[in-house]
């Protein structure tokens, strides 16, 4: 691997403490994570992690997960972005719609051009009325969108990586409703609108669902990088987790969802190079 590339990994976490280890076993240069809670002593004394606060008021209970930025080698520094809700942001400030659903970082490599990273996470929703178990994540997701537009000021020019956790599926629904597949695919084509290009994970970079799904196309290269909580990661058959960056980056997005690589979350990890 040539000196100045940049490895990178993204991953949803689920919360858990034993993710980290995992998550140092890739040697990566930099995550970009989202379902994370603070790291155990052992993890943290390896590993720089952005300074916002673990405990976070949302919708009338506290949590102790978000998403977050950590620097896993001296290969690269970073310029923390300091967050804060919209109403509360002011000079200097990025303005987030919702608190621990988006981390961004200046990330300065050793050798090579700067580049802004951030880690996202599109909250699930209920309808207004909370009628039936309808759950959707569209607008949380184009909640992120906006407030990604700080970064970008034009279509070409801007160095981003941005990846996370979108909980919906690109080119399709579950559920094979036409509706659903077009709400979706507003998020993926406003992203590329704004500059920012899907990367993958796609086939060949991750295996494929098999059984192959009714509803997914087949023509999709989708990899699968979610699986249902209580079935075994080689049942995965959803991707839900996406790597976009501007269109001058020369990146690429593999996904570690064999069964012998994917490890305690119910996401997989994802393994990126960015090259000079």
């Amino acid at each position: 691997m040539p000196e100045d590339t940049v490895t990178i990994a993204c991953w949803n976490m689920a919360h858990k403490h034993e993710s980290w280890r995992y998550l140092l076993d890739l040697k990566a240069d930099l995550a970009l994570l989202q379902e994370v809670c603070r790291p155990p002593e052992d993890c943290a004394k390896m590993i720089e992690v952005d300074p916002a606060p673990w405990s976070l008021e949302k919708r009338g209970g506290r949590i102790r997960w978000r998403t977050a930025i950590a620097v896993l080698s001296d290969r690269v520094t970073v310029e923390w972005v300091r967050t804060r809700p919209i109403g509360e942001a002011g000079s200097g400030d990025l303005a987030v719609s919702s608190p621990g659903t988006l981390t961004a970082a200046r990330v300065i490599p050793r050798s090579g051009k700067p580049f802004m990273a951030v880690s996202l996470y599109a909250e699930l929703e209920r309808l207004f009325n909370r009628a039936g178990n309808l759950i959707y994540s569209d607008a949380s997701s184009h909640r992120l969108i906006s407030d990604l537009a700080a970064f970008v000021a034009r279509q070409h020019g801007h160095r981003i990586v941005a990846a996370g956790d979108l909980n919906l599926m690109y080119g399709y629904s579950a559920d094979g409703s036409p509706y659903w597949a077009a709400r979706y695919g507003t998020v993926f084509n406003r992203l590329e609108a704004m500059g920012l290009f899907l990367v993958g994970p796609q086939f060949p970079d991750g295996r494929q669902a098999d059984p192959w799904p009714a509803a997914l196309p087949g023509n999709s290269k989708n990899v699968p990088t979610w699986h249902t909580i209580g079935r075994p990661s080689a049942m995965a058959d959803r991707q839900l987790d996406y790597v976009f960056a501007s269109p001058d980056l020369v990146l690429t997005a593999c996904a570690l969802n064999g069964p012998d690589e994917w490890g305690p979350s119910d996401h997989c990890r994802i393994a990126m190079e960015l090259r000079p």
